[in-house]
């Protein structure tokens, strides 16, 4: 059984590492087993069952109930089935990701969806700093998959993003797709500062306010209506800000030029 319900007792005293808890790691244990199973509190290990109250769901979800925020690595490194958290989680939720799928209903903290290769991520609310980026001392940052932000995010989002699709309902911090290598990222918010600095490669599209570009951006003088359809379309079928994008014109500037950069910055009138 990959299906469980899990209730959170009361918030922990240190930070919980709850790497290793996902749905393929837990298909076809028993109860007690599940109970038993070690997680990192501070410097030294805990069952599981310290922390929640569990039991068997009639889906196939692996659902967390509470407030999370002390809890790490929620979907960390997970490949396939569905986590659903009904509360806030802590950070690097869905990092090294690659297939299946994890929703947060309320906010994550730092470095979510970090190294993200697959699958995809859906957050209600507020992100924290260096959402789909990268790991510290690495140097490549979200390589696929999908991480849809209803509500804010904090700095340097999609830092060394490598491919997939981010999207922010909302506004974006500083340094916004810094050092971005390719992909694609949608605002639909303001941006803060140095939006794309160091940017190489790669799609950022402003559907809210547009940011003042950097003087080492130019702008795009060749057409691109055709890319453009197909990637509106494939951004709006998100909604929200995003819905009927296929119906509007936009400007383009090109760079992060100080990079040797060929990246585009894309603002929608």
């Amino acid at each position: 059984m990959s299906a469980w319900r899990l209730t959170l007792k009361a918030a922990p005293a240190l930070r919980v590492d709850l790497r290793g808890i996902a749905p393929d790691k837990l298909a076809g244990l028993a109860l007690a087993d599940v109970e038993k199973l070690p997680v990192g509190h501070g410097n030294r290990l805990e069952p599981l069952a310290e922390f929640f109250r569990i039991e068997a769901a009639a889906d196939d979800t692996l659902t967390f109930d509470g407030d999370l925020s002390r809890f790490d690595r929620i979907g960390w490194q997970m490949a396939s089935g569905r986590i659903e958290v009904n509360g806030h989680a802590g950070h690097y939720a869905a990092g090294c990701m690659s297939g299946g799928s994890l929703a947060i209903h309320g906010n994550a903290g730092l470095l979510a969806a970090c190294e993200m290769a697959g699958g995809s991520l859906t957050i209600d609310g507020n992100v924290d700093d260096f959402a789909a980026s990268t790991l510290p001392g690495s140097m490549d940052g979200m390589r696929g998959g999908s991480l849809v932000v209803k509500g804010d995010a904090g700095a340097r989002f999609g830092d060394r993003m490598r491919r997939g699709t981010a999207l922010v309902f909302g506004n974006a911090g500083d340094f916004l797709a810094s050092r971005m290598v390719a992909g694609t990222i949608a605002i639909g918010g303001s941006t803060g500062a140095h939006a794309g600095y160091g940017m190489r490669r790669g799609s950022v599209l402003f559907a809210g306010a547009a940011p003042e570009p950097s003087p080492t951006f130019v702008p795009a003088i060749a057409s691109a209506d055709v890319i453009w359809q197909l990637l509106a379309r494939d951004v709006a079928r998100h909604g929200g800000p995003f819905e009927g994008l296929a119906g509007r014109r936009i400007d383009r500037c090109l760079g992060d030029l100080s990079a040797g950069g060929k990246g585009e910055l894309i603002f929608v009138r």
